[in-house]
């Protein structure tokens, strides 16, 4: 039987085996960002999360509800007006040959955290004006350690990055450095993201949801 400090010590090489193997990995690698959160999301994190989440109106109402985004028709999204929530999430999907993300079960409030966040990070994108290139999934990563409580599976993706930038491209360093300092303050910035009904947006003109929610786009 493991000691406290024995099992403390395998949870720590684990963390840190997958700190690398996501390091080592190409960027967007879905397998080994799920076996960094596996290997990060403990459950009193998780918990912190769904705590701070729940401070506000909104988020408590995400948590008692649990509503899902449900089916997404993107071609009846497309044809909405061109300025609309609806067409921008649609045009882009299309147009990057991407399918609304999906996710499992939802029994419990660790599940309904994922599962919400999955769904609708593309919609994120959108609302945000993040690029789905490295600079754009920096800045949003920074977007959602602002928005989100601290947990140590966001701040390991924002340090792989610039590890990566140390091994690999010192170069692109100060690109990485602004993605996240724009991130980072369009997020503080911003009114909660988290636990909003997008599919009762999507006719909404997407300027004027920037706008309700506080998003200031930085300058390009």
């Amino acid at each position: 039987m493991h000691s406290c400090n024995q099992l403390e010590q395998i949870w720590q090489d684990n963390a840190l085996e997958s700190i690398i193997n996501i390091v080592k990995a190409p960027d967007g690698d879905f397998e080994s960002i799920g076996k960094l959160a596996n290997a990060l999301n403990d459950l009193d994190g998780l918990q912190k999360v769904i705590e701070f989440l729940s401070n506000t109106p909104q988020g408590k109402q995400a948590f008692q509800k649990r509503l899902r985004l449900g089916d997404v028709d993107l071609q009846k999204l497309y044809r909405l007006p061109a300025n609309t929530l609806g067409y921008a999430y649609a045009k882009h999907m299309l147009e990057n040959n991407l399918k609304p993300l999906q996710a499992g079960q939802v029994e419990n409030d660790c599940q309904f955290l994922g599962a919400h966040i999955t769904e609708t990070h593309d919609i994120w994108h959108i609302v945000t004006g993040c690029d789905t290139n490295i600079l754009g999934e920096i800045q949003l990563e920074a977007f959602y350690v602002a928005q989100l409580y601290f947990t140590r599976f966001w701040l390991a993706l924002l340090a792989k990055n610039l590890v990566k930038a140390v091994i690999y491209d010192i170069d692109v360093s100060t690109k990485y450095m602004d993605a996240i300092a724009k991130g980072w303050l369009m997020g503080k910035q911003a009114k909660p993201l988290f636990g909003i009904e997008w599919n009762l947006l999507w006719e909404k003109p997407l300027e004027n949801v920037r706008t309700s929610l506080n998003i200031i786009l930085p300058e390009t």
